[in-house]
């Protein structure tokens, strides 16, 4: 065998890919509009209520969707064309957020309410046709770097966005200009989107009857409970985000009411993180040949667990930081690997299922989490929440071994 047909393919290989090009391009450009509206409805509210619970509705608004239709959506994204999906779920999005533009006053927070609902109705669907339509682009060996760049850029485009909305309502006051940007990104994202030549779906035969979508949903769970290692993807991140919501509500109470630290050190902490989180995507797409996507889960859940319990034990902001980058040099080689494994586990016609139910259940779980967090730091303290939310991905990482077992790859599964 020639070594060029041995060699495997790496990031360039990946990068050649027009497919995932326009793909990724779409994705970088929407999520920089996503993270510009989403700092701007926080400010916008604030400054309309006043109020927290206004804060915490729209938090319950955007995460409802995926824990009540979540499951379902996935049905129809695996009936339907993922890239027409995608495309539609991006137009309708685009109109949405335009409609924020009529959000002036008190007197307009339901529309405010009612918009955000619908915007995160319809993303429900984007989120699993995109995980599907990634793996019909990319070949099956190359996911793992896709995913990881893909990871990457979400973090690098939000924090750009994020300040750019700052920067925004700083100079001029304006929301509409932000939401008119948002729904511009959905617009170009839908275009980028249409480039891509892909397969145009799976079309099950039986209609859309009330049986025959129970009965597809059904089967997405039986391969779910039948695939050993999709249990193990599916009960460790769910296990770590019982506990890491929980720490991201509290993670300012813990700055500001036990160190006492003032809200500028804010923006150092986060790029703490959030250059660990770009050096281990970036690491995890250039080596991604050499890597077992579920050695990286078990081991990287459990050194993230180990990080999350000494923050713990911090008195000064520099100890902080210091954890903070190991924890994000983990996370996203994490959060890529579940994706690839969900990617790569199952046939193409079960793709949406799989990748609804991980989000679901992901979404629950960080919901249940953040429900808790105040009741838990009044019973056991800030601070022992942090160790608990810790030795949970710990216990989650420590348990996905002896499930995952020394197989990286089982065969596919499909419905019975």
């Amino acid at each position: 065998m020639s070594e060029d047909v041995a060699r495997k393919p790496g990031l360039k290989d990946l990068l050649r890919n027009k497919n995932f090009r326009w793909l990724w391009l779409g994705q970088i450009i929407s999520n920089y509009g996503d993270s510009l509206t989403s700092l701007a409805l926080l400010i916008l509210i604030n400054r309309l209520t006043g109020s927290t619970a206004a804060l915490a509705t729209v938090a319950i608004l955007m995460a409802l969707p995926q824990v009540t239709i979540g499951l379902l959506a996935g049905v129809f994204v695996d009936r339907w064309s993922r890239k027409a999906t995608m495309i539609v779920s991006d137009i309708l999005r685009g109109i949405v957020v335009l409609g924020l533009i009529f959000v002036r006053d008190p007197g307009d927070v339901w529309l405010l309410y009612a918009l955000t609902l619908v915007q995160a109705t319809v993303g429900v669907f984007f989120s699993p046709a995109r995980l599907a339509l990634l793996a019909n682009v990319v070949e099956g060996d190359e996911l793992l770097a896709a995913n990881s760049v893909s990871q990457t850029s979400r973090i690098l485009f939000s924090l750009l966005g994020t300040a750019s909305a700052g920067v925004i309502i700083g100079l001029w006051n304006e929301f509409a200009i932000i939401f008119i940007l948002d729904a511009l990104t959905f617009f170009i994202s839908a275009l980028f989107t249409w480039r891509v030549i892909a397969p145009p779906g799976l079309r099950p035969q039986a209609g859309a009857t009330v049986h025959a979508i129970v009965s597809e949903l059904m089967a997405g769970m039986r391969v779910i409970f039948t695939s050993r290692v999709l249990i193990g993807v599916l009960v460790s991140a769910a296990i770590v985000m019982l506990g890491l919501g929980a720490v991201n509500v509290l993670f300012v109470p813990l700055l500001v009411n036990e160190l006492g630290l003032p809200e500028t050190w804010f923006g150092a902490i986060q790029a703490a993180q959030v250059a660990g989180m770009v050096l281990g995507g970036t690491l995890t797409a250039v080596l991604a040949a050499r890597l077992q996507p579920t050695r990286i889960i078990s081991l990287g859940l459990a050194a993230l667990g180990v990080g999350v319990a000494l923050i713990a034990l911090v008195t000064h902001v520099w100890q902080i930081m210091l954890l903070l980058f190991p924890v994000g040099l983990v996370m996203t080689p994490v959060n890529a690997a579940i994706a690839t494994l969900t990617q790569t586990l199952v046939s193409d016609e079960l793709r949406g299922r799989i990748g609804a139910a991980l989000q679901t259940m992901v979404g629950a779980a960080n919901i249940t989490s953040m429900a808790l967090a105040g009741v838990l730091a009044e019973i056991v303290g800030v601070r022992n929440v942090f160790l608990l939310a810790g030795l949970m991905a710990v216990l989650a990482g420590v348990v996905a071994i002896p499930i995952f077992g020394r197989s990286p790859a089982p065969a596919m599964a499909k419905p019975s």
